[in-house]
């Protein structure tokens, strides 16, 4: 076995270990670190997982004493954060059930009992877009981020839409359950809608073309 790469893993805390086993395949394996603070004995620390990880050699050492000195002070950074109230919107009419933010958090989405999904100004507070056209409850929403230029909802209606995140255009009406849609997502490509249903089935879409192309059945 051969190690490629660390990954750090922020929450809960530890390292991920990258690497080609025996016939060459990519595997990890994860080391957790959920008792890590700033009174850890880090060079202990590094010698005891050294120790106890065949993968890890000597020569590692820096490297892993860096990333969890990395680890510890996004822990600690984290301690002093502090929340207060911003806002209170009264954005639907009916019951809220989901809400989205794009990788930017300069917008977030809303879905409601109504019928309707909103796009809002984080900072402002203020109503950008309403998306019509659902016939039942919009339980299920999300932007394809990184990007934040589409928007997917998912209805009791047994369908998903795909809209224009800038100008609430609707692109396609996603047609194919036989139940209510209670969960979707983008690919992280944004290429690819996933739908899940009532109906016990999965369903990938093209998001260019708004063509079922596979159906994942329980």
């Amino acid at each position: 076995m051969k190690l490629k790469r660390f990954l750090l893993r922020y929450y809960p805390p530890g390292i991920i270990l990258e690497f080609l086993n025996d016939s060459g395949e990519v595997e990890t394996k994860s080391i957790d670190l959920l008792t890590l603070s700033q009174e850890t004995d880090v060079d202990q620390l590094v010698n005891l997982i050294v120790f106890e990880e065949p993968l890890l050699k000597e020569n590692r050492k820096p490297q892993l004493k860096s990333l969890i000195n990395k680890l510890i002070t996004k822990l600690e950074s984290k301690k002093v954060q502090s929340f207060s109230l911003a806002k209170t919107l009264r954005a639907h009419v009916l019951p809220l059930t989901n809400c989205a933010f794009n990788k930017n958090g300069d917008r977030f989405i809303t879905g409601s009992y109504d019928r309707t999904c909103k796009v809002w100004d984080t900072e402002l507070g203020e109503e950008l877009l309403t998306l019509q056209g659902h016939s039942n409850v919009v339980y299920c929403i999300a932007y394809n981020n990184p990007f934040g230029d589409r928007i997917a909802t998912g209805s009791f209606d047994k369908t998903a839409k795909i809209w224009d995140a800038n100008t609430g255009e609707l692109y396609y009406t996603l047609s194919g359950h036989k139940m209510e849609i209670v969960c979707l997502s983008f690919d992280p490509q944004g290429l690819l809608l996933a739908t899940g249903s009532m109906d016990n089935t999965a369903k990938l879409w093209d998001v260019e073309t708004g063509k079922d192309i596979a159906t994942l059945k329980v």
